[in-house]
């Protein structure tokens, strides 16, 4: 198929020609052409046909084919920068709840802390009055020996009498001797005064006294008679 021809131009074009004499020299002279261009006839020119397709167009379309890929391209990366920034954001409120959590906690055990730390220290002085008060028996204990003929048991100190003699003759020795008949005050004890007695009989600070119910059994100490 023929392509379009475009007709050929048709320039015109005028010449002047200038030629000047110095009067006084004669020898030197100026030439001067000037060429002068139809410019009208020439703006005039218009193809008289439909032009090729200009490469200028064809540039012009891939380039906006190009600017609509990349502004695709742009957006995608857009909506991937604010959905990873929404994530962060998620993620940033998630850490930030576990560390207002975090730190509530390390709050209360800092409180239980203070609280174990003046309980120590509460128990630390009761140990130490409690080892000053053992260390005070202890030594109560050794000042307060058992005379020659008296047998120790537990805190107290027991003689056992060879003479022969009623209760209230008994009472008055043991007053002499600053001393009580025995109170037997627990199962201990009793096993004790049993032991201490069991080849003869033995006065013990047991008497009858009356009462509004009549005559009950106590110790001489006034307290009841348990017979457990």
């Amino acid at each position: 198929m023929a392509a379009d021809t475009v007709a050929a131009p048709h320039l015109s074009l005028n010449v002047r020609y200038k030629r000047n004499v110095k009067e006084n020299s004669g020898e030197e002279e100026e030439n001067q052409v000037e060429i002068l261009e139809d410019e009208e006839h020439h703006a005039e020119l218009k193809p008289q046909r439909a032009r090729p397709r200009s490469p200028v167009a064809s540039n012009r379309r891939s380039f906006r084919a190009t600017a609509v890929t990349l502004g695709g391209v742009y957006l995608l990366l857009l909506a991937g920068l604010f959905i990873r920034f929404t994530l962060l954001q998620t993620r940033y409120d998630q850490l930030s709840s576990n560390y207002s959590q975090i730190q509530r906690k390390v709050f209360d055990i800092s409180i239980e802390n203070s609280q174990l730390q003046s309980s120590y220290e509460t128990l630390s002085v009761n140990h130490s009055q409690l080892q000053d008060e053992v260390k005070h028996l202890k030594t109560r204990m050794k000042e307060k020996l058992c005379p020659d003929g008296w047998t120790r048991s537990g805190c107290s100190c027991y003689f056992k009498s060879e003479e022969r003699k009623y209760w209230f003759e008994s009472t008055s020795d043991c007053k002499k001797r600053g001393a009580d008949l025995v109170v037997i005050n627990n199962e201990e004890e009793q096993k004790f005064v049993a032991e201490l007695s069991k080849d003869g009989e033995f006065c013990i600070g047991l008497l009858q006294r009356l009462s509004q119910k009549g005559l009950e059994w106590g110790w001489i100490d006034n307290s009841p008679l348990t017979e457990t």
